[in-house]
């Protein structure tokens, strides 16, 4: 199975900008759907951006539309997350993968990387 690795993370101060990337160990399918995901302390893994491999129109939660962009270059194998003007609640570990749907449910997705710290403080 592809291995996923997540680098990018760590500690901003609130209105800053950071970029995650996603590296895949090899090319995804075509038919992919690379998903943005995070987790905060005692809450649920929730759907933050997705993007399918072959292109096409992203999608985003409600929350981070208008500051974060996801991209992928299909010559590098990654994925990226473009974080704008980062807010506290913004805080979370973040979770690359990969499924097979056009879904915003975390159980879609059949890979994952191990995730990175993103901390916004103000």
């Amino acid at each position: 199975q592809v291995q996923l690795v997540e680098s990018g993370g760590g500690s901003v101060q609130a209105g800053d900008s950071l970029r995650l990337s996603c590296t895949a160990s090899y090319r995804p399918y075509s038919s992919s759907v690379m998903g943005w995901f995070r987790q905060a302390p005692g809450r649920e893994r929730e759907f933050v951006a997705l993007i399918r491999w072959r292109g096409g129109t992203p999608l985003y939660a409600d929350s981070v539309k208008g500051r974060f962009t996801i991209s992928r270059s299909t010559a590098t194998y990654q994925t990226y997350l473009q974080m704008d003007n980062l807010v506290t609640e913004d805080t979370a570990v973040y979770y690359c993968a990969r499924g097979s749907h056009y879904e915003t449910d975390p159980r879609s997705y059949v890979n994952w990387g191990q995730g990175t710290q993103v901390t916004v403080v103000s």
